[in-house]
């Protein structure tokens, strides 16, 4: 298929300099990088492409009507929720995304999240800065408790690529896992458990579903309360599956033990976001940086380089749209 010209509207979300574009740029003939792109510029940044990328920049249906020239959308992201996808189908727009290029850097991720809670790696970093073991009458410092993996369960929420990656990196730990039945519907599996038994019976619950309809603020104060009294929550997936406000409250209160979170809603959050508040204990922030290794990165180019190279043989593939 005759593909000229493509623009990257957010490459600043991707790339910081570290990455080889060569796959792009051997995919097509021209390419305008833009390192971010607000949305009044978006319009006039399609205006002649025939292939955009995105990986944040909402195309909306009023957006993609405005842009003729257009004839693939790829998507850098494995989430495509920034797209209309009624609009571009409506317009005969394929749409592709990327998809398993993360996996890897999540489960490291996760499994940091849960080490540097249940070793305490905070408070005994900050302990040590402070001075604290300095004036220690002993050798060590006792005084957050340290757990071991090996034997604890582990809950996973979701399971996909993530969850069964999860799984076994959980096990290498010598950890018991339990997944959770499936919130899409359908008939019950029976090597899972129901939400509420899982909820109830893991020591670290971690969550690696979509944010659908079932899922928005699936973790809200009742789930919460549902926990252990020391379990972990991991969040990887998306923010809007936790509700922020009853998860600080149940930090506070010691409702849960500890919670290593990546992802908040909205992205980025507000200086008064309910988790960024500086009284919460037990509770890890990182900035929605569990997909972002530098070779996870080096492969969403690499995916996306494909997608375009098949759309132009005429097989495309990763449709999100057909």
């Amino acid at each position: 298929m005759q593909l000229e010209r493509g623009v990257f509207l957010d490459l600043e979300t991707l790339d910081r300099g570290d990455l080889d574009l060569g796959p792009l740029q051997d995919a097509l003939g021209e390419w305008t990088f833009h390192a971010h792109t607000p949305p009044e510029r978006v319009a006039e940044r399609l205006c002649g492409a025939q292939v955009v990328v995105t990986n944040k920049v909402v195309l909306d249906a009023e957006t993609l009507t405005a842009a003729p020239d257009l004839q693939l959308i790829c998507v850098a992201a494995t989430g495509t929720n920034n797209v209309d996808l009624v609009a571009a189908r409506q317009l005969g727009i394929p749409v592709c995304n990327v998809r398993d290029y993360a996996t890897a850097s999540v489960v490291q991720h996760v499994f940091t999240l849960i080490l540097a809670l249940t070793v305490q790696l905070p408070r005994y970093d900050a302990d040590v800065r402070a001075g604290a073991w300095s004036r220690s009458r002993q050798f060590c410092l006792l005084d957050h408790p340290v757990r071991e993996l090996s034997g604890r369960r582990l809950g996973i929420i979701g399971h996909g690529v993530l969850g069964r990656a999860t799984t076994r990196a959980a096990r290498a730990f010598g950890m018991e896992v339990a997944v959770a039945q499936s919130l899409a519907g359908g008939p019950p599996d029976p090597q899972r458990v129901p939400l509420d038994t899982l909820l109830a019976s893991s020591d670290v619950v971690s969550l690696h579903c979509p944010l659908t309809p079932q899922t928005q603020a699936l973790m809200d104060a009742r789930r919460l309360a549902a926990m252990k009294s020391d379990a972990l929550l991991i969040n990887t997936a998306r923010g809007g599956i936790v509700d922020a406000a009853a998860l600080a409250d149940a930090l506070r209160q010691g409702v849960i033990g500890g919670a290593g979170i990546d992802v908040l809603e909205p992205e980025p959050p507000p200086a008064d976001h309910p988790l960024l508040a500086g009284d919460i204990p037990n509770l890890i922030v990182t900035p929605h940086v569990a997909w972002a290794a530098l070779e996870s990165r080096q492969r969403m180019v690499a995916g996306l380089a494909d997608n375009i190279r098949a759309f132009r043989e005429g097989q495309p593939r990763n449709l999100v749209n057909p």
